[in-house]
């Protein structure tokens, strides 16, 4: 029997039980289906991250000084001489001071607003611009000038629009607005990059009783010098503690490659998990094929008798069971995709930002590929059994 005629005969098999070879295929309908919509959302994830992280700046050297216990110690002129001595691949320094003091204007306190002391060239750093009044100035971190510069939504909810030149309380000391930044992010929404308000570092130091920065944003001349602005730092500060305990130098990029790994390591857990339901599917197969052979006995015992040999009559029941799994595949990659377009339709007006659920190409062709291994697997016992009846047996069979 030729190739084309087993594949005709297993078409036509299934569609003469419809309803029973649809039941058949479901778990590896559904196996494949959750499949490509997890890896489709991790996909989006990585992406989303990835576009976010861009926005910021990959280029970013985040210094984070710890000390040591000993009376080493390293100020914010020390940071700045660093970045002075290597002005071939550094470019901007901010030291920044998080504050824990809510921002209050008139008798109302404003939790959400985030307030955090910044050098003068934080705002270089996240190509922030100013839509009125100023930045933040050298002499404001020289004198710990109590002035601040704040986001348009400060500006435009909490003083409607009259923000330049007013004051603010933060800690208890009162701050004039010398500056209003215009806006970073698409929507003005409470908590967000809009609700902030930047003062001068040493200022907030002073503030929070911790004397000087622990933090410093650095930004190197290119992306590709990220990895060796960060070698030079750490050569730096370890020539000053003596032990690489005493700090933290990070980059975005290896927060991005930390992140990615996480959400490759939890796509992974639920991929093979979802991947069980296709083994459930191949059990399904293997059992229906065992009840065709038992109703198929018969003819099984006329095609030996006519001379057909094991082997095509072992090749007839694989085909027919590859079949049954790859019909189930395609019909699960459609749902996948149809799935994976929803997911994204649901994400997106849940969260509010645009997270695309798309499948990769190579899980589409694994997953099919799986589909159509499984129903060989599955389908070859069933088979060997069709194979091996006896065919006065077979034609006794009622």
């Amino acid at each position: 029997m030729k190739l084309t005629e087993s594949f005709s005969l297993a078409l036509s098999n299934i569609w003469n039980s419809k309803m029973r070879s649809f039941l058949t295929m479901l778990g590896i309908i559904i196996g494949i289906a959750a499949v490509m919509v997890i890896v489709g959302l991790g996909n989006g994830m990585e992406n989303y991250i990835t576009d976010a992280f861009s926005s910021i700046g990959t280029n970013v050297i985040t210094v984070s000084v710890t000390g040591s216990g000993s009376s080493k110690t390293v100020t914010e002129d020390d940071i700045y001489e660093i970045i002075e001595d290597y002005p071939d691949w550094f470019d901007h320094v901010s030291p920044t001071v998080s504050m824990r003091s809510s921002v209050k204007i008139g008798s109302d306190t404003y939790s959400r607003t985030s307030a955090t002391g910044v050098g003068e060239e934080y705002f270089d750093i996240y190509d922030y611009e100013v839509a009125a009044g100023r930045e933040l100035r050298y002499m404001d971190m020289e004198k710990r000038e109590n002035v601040c510069v704040v986001g348009c939504y400060v500006d435009e909810v909490l003083f409607d629009g009259q923000a330049l030149g007013d004051t603010l309380r933060i800690g208890g000391k009162v701050f004039t607005v010398v500056g209003v930044l215009d806006q970073i992010d698409d929507e003005i929404d409470e908590g967000g990059s809009d609700d902030a308000v930047y003062i001068p570092y040493s200022t907030a130091a002073r503030l929070s009783y911790a004397g000087s920065a622990s933090t410093y944003l650095v930004t190197t001349d290119s992306d590709d010098l990220v990895d060796a602005g960060k070698e030079i730092i750490e050569d730096e500060l370890y020539e000053i503690f003596r032990t690489d305990d005493a700090y933290s130098v990070t980059t975005l990029s290896t927060l991005l490659d930390m992140m990615t790994e996480m959400i490759d390591l939890v796509v992974l857990v639920l991929t093979f998990i979802a991947a069980i339901s296709l083994v459930v599917g191949g059990i399904g197969i293997m059992n229906i094929m065992l009840v065709s052979v038992s109703e198929r006995t018969r003819e099984i015992g006329i095609r030996k008798a006519l001379g057909a040999k094991e082997r095509y009559i072992l090749t007839q029941f694989v085909i027919e069971a590859a079949v049954t799994s790859a019909i189930g595949g395609i019909i699960g990659i459609l749902c996948g995709y149809g799935l994976s377009s929803l997911a994204t339709k649901v994400i997106t007006q849940m969260l509010g930002e645009t997270l695309n659920v798309v499948p990769s190409t190579m899980s589409i062709i694994v997953a099919f590929g799986a589909s159509a291994l499984i129903g060989i697997v599955f389908g070859y016992l069933p088979a060997r059994k069709a194979a091996r009846l006896n065919p006065i047996d077979a034609l006794r069979h009622d």
